[in-house]
């Protein structure tokens, strides 16, 4: 039988870290990041030519983000609501970012329909894809701060984790 210190002493630290992680998160932030909050940006089929792959630290290498395949002229939507945060050129190629409550979304190559600071609603038409420098596809971005996200972790319904008893 365990000690009732000991079991005190998983809830009280289970409590704390959960306590630690809402209030890490506004609410706004955390509704944006909650798996399947937002649609796909291009109507289907979505095929990924490419997914998403972690840099080990800010600037090594990796993929931040996911490329769908569409042609160029492709209506560009928004996943969820939100601010238009950028719209323009970076180095070769147009950008479009949107903030949906501390959580970015990007897109590229995407000629933007839209201007920074505008209000936008989920599925609303923000761009057009045109033509990119290594597929016939659109990047999708997402980033928390200076924290880069997969996509699909919004995109996709993933199941709520439970906690099971730590016994």
């Amino acid at each position: 039988m365990q000690k009732p210190q000991s079991w005190i002493t998983r809830i009280l630290a289970t409590s704390l870290l959960s306590v630690t992680v809402l209030l890490s998160l506004q609410h706004s932030s955390a509704q944006a990041l909650r798996s399947g909050s937002w649609s796909w940006p291009v109507a289907g089929p979505h095929t990924i030519s490419r997914d998403y792959s972690a840099p080990t630290s800010a600037y090594s290498r990796g993929h931040r983000g996911i490329d769908l395949v569409a042609e160029p002229g492709t209506e560009i939507l928004s996943p969820a609501d939100g601010v238009v945060h950028f719209a323009g050129w970076v180095v070769d190629r147009p950008v479009l970012s949107v903030d949906h409550g501390g959580v970015l979304s990007t897109f590229e190559p995407v000629e933007a329909l839209v201007q920074k600071g505008d209000s936008i609603s989920r599925g609303q038409v923000i761009g057009l894809l045109t033509e990119g420098p290594h597929c016939a596809c659109v990047h999708m971005g997402a980033r928390q701060g200076e924290n880069y996200l997969s996509p699909l972790a919004m995109l996709s319904i993933v199941p709520a984790a439970v906690l099971l008893p730590w016994d």
